[in-house]
């Protein structure tokens, strides 16, 4: 089983605005002539990296949800002398939109397990337009 990491999204009040700022991160690496690939920088190293990178994700929490997930596809350990140890978390392109799940405000990033990773959003259910804590509270009490 493929472990996963969680982290907030600071600054993201919605899943189109990570797309946006995503799309023009990889418009200006081209630009800059680097490899177009999404990295996220983190501080500490992941000591479980073998078990994430063997198919694990990092779900994106956005306004108190779980809401959509990247893959990642490899984890770098970079050292640059400015800015000391840190390594880079290299995300696939594709967003893929999860059922929500509350969680709780945190530092850094935690580990996730499979088990308790949210589903992917299976694509052909209609959106209810309803508010993201009733939908929440409608799955957990069993009524969706």
């Amino acid at each position: 089983m493929p472990l996963h990491l969680l982290k907030i999204c600071v600054g993201v009040d919605e899943v189109a605005e990570l797309v946006a700022w995503q799309k023009q991160r990889l418009v200006d690496l081209k630009r800059q002539g680097l490899p177009a690939e999404l990295r996220h920088l983190t501080h500490q190293l992941p000591k479980r990296a073998a078990e994430i990178v063997a198919g694990g994700s990092l779900y994106w929490i956005i306004k108190g949800f779980v809401r959509v997930r990247q893959r990642i596809r490899r984890i770098d350990l970079l050292e640059p002398p400015e800015r000391g140890k840190h390594c880079a978390l290299v995300l696939d392109r594709r967003l893929v939109p999860t059922e929500l799940q509350p969680r709780r405000p945190h530092q850094g990033w935690r580990y996730l397990d499979a088990k308790d990773a949210p589903a992917d959003l299976d694509q052909g259910r209609r959106r209810t337009g309803l508010p993201p804590a009733l939908l929440a509270e409608l799955r957990q009490l069993g009524l969706l």
